[in-house]
Formats: C-alpha cells, sequence, structure tokens
C-alpha cells in the first residue's frame, strides 16, 4: 500500500538526507513529506493534495 499524505513525527527530529546533509526542527511535531512533491522536502508543504493519484480521489468532473 502506498502512502497518500506526510508522515506525523514528534519533535525535535533531525533528518540525513540522501545527499548527506542535516536538517533539523525543533517544533513539537512535523509532517515528513512521502510523496517527494514538496518543494521543501523532506518537510511536508501539502503538495500531495494538488494531484489526485487515482480514481475518487478528487471532486468529479464535468460541469
Amino acid at each position: 500500500m502506498q502512502r497518500r499524505g506526510p508522515m506525523l513525527v514528534e519533535g525535535p527530529v533531525e533528518i540525513e538526507l540522501e545527499d548527506g546533509t542535516t536538517v533539523s526542527s525543533d517544533r513539537f511535531r512535523v509532517a515528513l513529506c512521502t510523496c517527494r512533491r514538496s518543494r521543501r522536502y523532506p518537510w511536508c508543504d501539502t503538495s500531495h493534495r494538488a494531484r489526485s493519484s487515482g480514481p475518487g480521489d478528487g471532486p468529479p468532473a464535468g460541469g
């Protein structure tokens, strides 16, 4: 099963990215991007909401 939204993690957190850089947040809870659409990756910016990934994921077409 593929995740459709962010992964919530209680903070503070420190994450090592694929290129070896480290990012951190001292927030109480952070949302980590699981779809890689975020412009603030690894933090979720709700970009996953912009596209639907299959039938029934968005509003009906037509008008």
